[in-house]
């Protein structure tokens, strides 16, 4: 559902509301605003360049319990992630364009059993996740090409099965 169509949309009542975890804003960003995200999204790319977290030898190393240092990695950001939610929430922060920031409440289900196995075995032979795939391209890792599309690929065809797999 693009922006346009929330914006258009009449009011619903709070429980006739349906979220399926995506992010409703109520304003668009113009190209400046975009612009943090890109800048943001650069920063971050040479932080995974200069952390080794786009290296397929790293990650290779994880999967084979041979080091520590992805592990490291990813505990560190859950646990800044759940320091950053906690805080939102203690402290009602709002975005910067004054819009509440709402975590919706999450649902177990057998899918997400499939679908973390299907993400495990995939990110294990191809050595790339999506978070550094972009990371991975611009240092020059060309052949990361095909994992992109291929989780792009993957993506249009949850889509298309989205009603008739387990959630």
């Amino acid at each position: 559902m693009d922006l346009a169509n929330i914006q258009n949309k009449p009011q619903l009542a709070a429980e006739e509301e349906i979220f399926d975890g995506a992010n409703h804003q109520r304003q668009s960003e113009g190209v400046v605003a975009n612009l943090k995200y890109l800048i943001v999204g650069v920063l971050f790319g040479i932080v995974f360049v200069k952390a080794e977290i786009v290296s397929w030898f790293r990650i290779q190393e994880m999967f084979r319990f041979d080091s520590f240092h992805m592990y490291g990695v990813i505990g560190s950001a859950v646990l800044v992630g759940l320091i950053s939610i906690q805080l939102i929430r203690r402290f009602k922060i709002q975005t910067f364009q004054k819009e509440d920031v709402v975590i919706s409440p999450k649902t177990f289900n057998k899918g997400q059993i499939f679908g973390g196995i299907l993400f495990g075995v995939g990110w294990a032979i191809t050595g790339a996740c999506p978070g550094p795939l972009f990371a991975q391209i611009g240092s020059g890792f060309l052949a990361v090409v095909v994992t992109l599309l291929s989780a792009i690929g993957g993506t249009w065809t949850y889509g298309l099965l989205r009603s008739r797999l387990p959630h």
